[in-house]
């Protein structure tokens, strides 16, 4: 009896300290998303002109009070570079990962939805493309285009849609087996009417964690093509392009230019991370009953 009680008592003990750690980690996932959101829309209105200057004199000046992160090759401020970067990068992400959702919603939701040839035949197309990895996908549409934001944004989006097109197919093939889907079949309402008016609305959380899920994914894409030269443009500041312009500083001994760029992207996305995997708690029932253990 003893022994049941100690070990029930550890458990809970256990239990408590995966909460607490569990709501620190989101306290600071959402303070650093906060952080990242105020300095990309506050920051770059107020910066002047000559902030971004090219000051050949104060060239690759190590981290300082008057530049916390230092300057870069040419002497301009690399702070507000890795904002600016930072913001290109999240804009890229954001809109490609809203893209890629909605294309893997609407093609789990046909699958799901209408069954038969129309769901083989989706998911042989799912598995043809998730055969190809994601960036050699990606590589080869870039090619295709000049360097600039859409050609990245179409090059995540199509190769990013796949897991969200499997993830509604198989909440929709459990939906369909809920007694309300079978009264409105019995009642004459039409596939295309129970999938818009009882499926889609069922699955639409799911579809917007795979969004938040896939920004991280759709950031670290675009800094990997533009590191390769294949993505954005040189001149044009991103998380990539900054890595990949400071290559040189970096074998000359200059750390500060590689590392602060790949710090912001490394904090950005484990933030993104982190509130996604709270949503994802809230979502699967399952998870929040093992948190009340």
């Amino acid at each position: 009896m003893t022994e049941a009680v100690e070990a029930a008592t550890v458990w809970r003990t256990r239990a408590v300290v995966r909460r607490s750690t569990r709501a620190w980690r989101v306290r600071g996932s959402a303070a650093v998303v906060a952080v990242i959101v105020l300095a990309v829309l506050l920051v770059p209105p107020f910066v002047q002109l000559d902030q971004q200057a090219v000051d050949l004199a104060a060239k690759l000046q190590p981290p300082s009070l008057a530049h916390p992160f230092g300057t870069d090759d040419v002497g301009r401020d690399l702070l507000l570079r890795c904002v600016y970067g930072l913001r290109v990068s999240l804009l890229v992400g954001v809109v490609a990962a809203v893209v890629s959702t909605v294309v893997g919603t609407a093609v789990g939701a046909v699958a799901g939805a209408f069954g038969g040839w129309a769901d083989r035949l989706v998911m042989r197309l799912v598995d043809v493309f998730a055969s190809v990895p994601h960036l050699l996908l990606g590589i080869f549409i870039v090619a295709m285009f000049r360097p600039g934001v859409w050609p990245v944004v179409v090059s995540v989006a199509l190769t990013h849609w796949l897991s969200t097109a499997r993830i509604v197919r198989a909440e929709i093939l459990s939906l369909r087996s809920r007694p309300y889907v079978d009264a409105a079949i019995s009642g004459g309402a039409s596939r295309y009417r129970v999938a818009v008016r009882h499926l889609l609305p069922g699955v639409l959380p799911q579809a917007g964690l795979a969004a938040v899920l896939m920004v991280p994914h759709a950031v670290w894409h675009e800094s990997a093509l533009s590191f390769l030269g294949l993505g954005l443009p040189t001149h044009q500041a991103s998380l990539g392009t900054l890595v990949q312009s400071a290559r040189g500083s970096l074998l000359a001994g200059d750390w500060w230019p590689t590392l602060f760029p790949g710090l912001c992207a490394v904090a950005a996305t484990l933030a993104i991370a982190g509130l996604a995997g709270a949503w994802r708690e809230r979502l699967n029932p399952r998870s929040r009953s093992e948190l009340m253990l």
